[in-house]
C-alpha cells in the first residue's frame, strides 16, 4: 500500500423511488460518517454513476412502473455491472422474495437486504462491500506496481561486479523456495527492488505482493495494519491481503518490541486474528524483510527478539554497496540515462569520459537511489545532448573535521543531528542509536532546534 485501506471518501448512491426511504438511508449513511447520493429511478442511478464515481450502491428492486416483479431492479443491475463494474452493488426489496435475491445475485449483485431493513445488518453490510472494493482495489495496485518493478528489474542485472553477480544468482536460486528471507543493505542500496525480484522469480509470483514499511507504522497502528480491524468496519491487514502470494516487511529493525511476539505467532503457525475478533483466520504468506539496521546490536540492546529475526532470516541476502561495486556505477548510470531519456522523449544523451571519471570518483552516500536521482537531474537540466562532470554536479563532500572547525557547538549539533536524520530516512530510533544517544535525548535537540529557527524534520 501505501498502504493502508482509509475509510471511504467516495459517497455511497442510494436508488429508491420512495422519498422517506431515500432520507432514512440518507440519514443512516450520514450517522456512519459516509456521504450519500440518492436518487428515485433506475435512469437517474445511470446517469448519476456516468456523472460521479460511488463507493457502493444500494438498490431497490421494484419501482413505481412495476411494484412486484423487480424486473426494473434487475435490468438496473445489469445496466450498472455493465456500466461501472467494479461498483458494489446491495440491493433492496420490501417483498422477501428468495428467488429475486438469487436473480440479482446471479446477475452480479454483492448483497441483499429486505424491506424494512435493521440498520446494523445495513451499516455493516455497506461497509464490508466498501472495504472489499478497496481491497481489490490495493490488489490491482500492487499488481501493476508488481509489474513495473519487474520491467525496471534489469537494474538488479547491471552488474559487472562480481560481488553483485553472486547477489544476483543467490536471489535466484532463493527465489525458487518458500523459505523467508532478510535482504540486508544500506539506504538507497535497492533492498525493495532485490526483495520484489525475489518475488517476481518465486513460484507466488501470480499472487499478491503486499508492501509495509515497519519504519513510518506507528507501534498504536502496528496490528491494525498488519492483522486489520472489526471495528468500526472491517477491514484486512497485510497479512491477510497477501495470502498466497509475499508480504515485503521493510525495515523490520522498527517493528515495536511489544508488537514483535504477535509477529512471531503468525510466522510460526500461519494465524492471527482482527482487532477485538476472537475469530481467527489463517495467512499463507512469504515474508521477504528489509533492513539497514545491525540487527545483532539491536538483539544485545534488547530492541529485537532473537527468535522473531530466526524466523525472518531463513535465507540471508547482503546489498552491496554502490563504492563496494565501482565497476556498475557507470553501466547504472547509461542504463537509468537511456530510461530517464525515452521518459522525458529525449534522444541520443551520452556521458562524456569526465562525466564517468566524476560518477566513479564520487562516493554515493545515497547508493543506487541517489544516481538515479543525479542522473534525471542531469536530463532535466542538461541543455546538450553531452553530459560532463559540470552536469552532474557532483562535488565531493568536504572533509567534516575542516567543516566542524567553522561551527559553532550548536550548529555543529544540529548539522550532525540533520546528517544522522537523513541517513537513516528520518528513524528516531536509529538516528538516535548513530549519534550514540537516547530517543528521548534527541527529541529534546529537535525541539531545540525548532526553537531556535533550526530545521525541521517534518517539515
Amino acid at each position: 500500500m501505501s498502504g493502508h485501506l482509509a475509510e471511504p471518501s467516495l459517497p455511497v448512491l442510494i436508488v429508491d423511488d420512495h422519498p422517506d426511504i431515500r432520507l432514512s438511508l440518507r440519514i443512516l449513511m450520514r450517522s456512519e460518517g459516509i456521504a450519500s447520493v440518492d436518487v428515485e429511478s433506475p435512469a437517474a442511478a445511470c446517469e448519476a454513476a456516468a456523472r460521479q464515481t460511488f463507493a457502493c450502491a444500494i438498490v431497490d428492486l421494484n419501482y413505481a412502473a412495476d411494484t412486484t416483479s423487480g424486473l426494473e431492479g434487475m435490468a438496473l443491475i445489469e445496466r450498472l455491472r455493465h456500466d461501472v463494474p467494479d461498483l458494489p452493488l446491495v440491493v433492496m426489496t420490501a417483498w422477501g422474495s428468495v428467488d429475486l435475491a438469487v436473480r440479482a445475485m446471479r446477475l452480479g449483485a454483492a448483497d441483499f437486504i429486505e424491506k424494512p431493513w435493521n440498520n446494523a445488518r445495513m451499516v455493516h453490510t455497506v461497509r464490508s462491500q466498501i472495504a472489499l472494493r478497496q481491497m481489490r482495489e490495493e490488489n490491482l495496485r500492487l499488481r501493476t506496481e508488481t509489474a513495473l518493478a519487474r520491467q525496471s528489474a534489469d537494474v538488479m542485472r547491471v552488474c559487472e561486479s562480481s560481488a553483485m553477480r553472486r547477489v544476483v544468482e543467490l536471489a535466484s536460486r532463493i527465489a525458487s523456495g518458500d523459505a523467508n528471507v532478510l535482504v540486508l543493505g544500506e539506504n538507497g542500496s535497492g533492498k525493495s527492488l532485490l526483495a520484489r525480484e525475489i518475488h517476481a522469480l518465486s513460484p507466488r509470483a501470480r499472487h499478491p505482493l503486499i508492501r509495509a514499511d515497519m519504519a513510518s507504522m506507528s507501534e498504536a497502528r502496528f496490528a491494525g495494519e498488519m492483522f486489520g480491524d472489526e471495528l468500526p468496519s472491517p477491514r484486512p491487514g497485510r497479512f491477510e491481503l497477501a495470502h498466497g502470494g509475499s508480504l515485503i516487511m521493510e525495515e523490520v529493525g522498527a517493528i515495536p518490541l511489544a508488537q514483535q511476539a504477535t509477529l512471531l505467532r503468525v510466522l510460526e503457525e500461519g494465524e492471527f486474528e482482527r482487532g477485538d475478533s476472537v475469530r481467527t483466520r489463517r495467512a499463507d504468506v512469504r515474508v521477504i524483510s528489509t533492513s539497514n539496521a545491525d540487527m545483532e546490536a539491536a538483539i544485545r540492546a534488547h530492541r529485537f527478539r532473537r527468535d522473531l529475526l530466526y524466523r525472518l532470516n531463513a535465507m540471508q541476502i547482503r546489498l552491496p554497496s554502490l563504492r563496494e561495486r565501482v565497476e556498475d556505477i557507470v553501466p547504472l548510470a547509461r542504463h537509468f540515462l537511456l530510461r530517464e531519456c525515452v521518459r522525458r522523449g529525449r534522444g541520443g544523451m551520452a556521458l562524456t569520459p569526465s562525466a564517468e571519471r566524476a560518477l566513479r570518483n564520487y562516493p554515493w552516500p545515497g547508493n543506487v537511489r541517489e544516481l538515479e536521482h543525479v542522473v534525471a537531474r542531469a536530463v532535466l537540466l542538461g541543455s546538450h545532448d553531452d553530459i560532463d562532470a559540470e552536469v552532474l554536479g557532483l562535488l565531493p563532500p568536504e572533509p567534516l573535521p575542516l567543516l566542524l572547525d567553522r561551527l559553532t557547538l550548536p550548529e555543529a549539533e544540529e548539522m550532525l543531528t540533520r546528517q544522522a536524520l537523513e541517513r537513516y530516512d528520518n528513524n528516531l530510533q536509529r538516528a538516535a542509536d548513530a549519534l550514540g544517544i537516547s530517543r528521548q535525548s534527541l527529541y529534546r535537540r529537535l525541539e531545540k532546534h525548532r526553537a531556535r529557527g533550526g530545521f525541521d524534520p517534518a517539515a
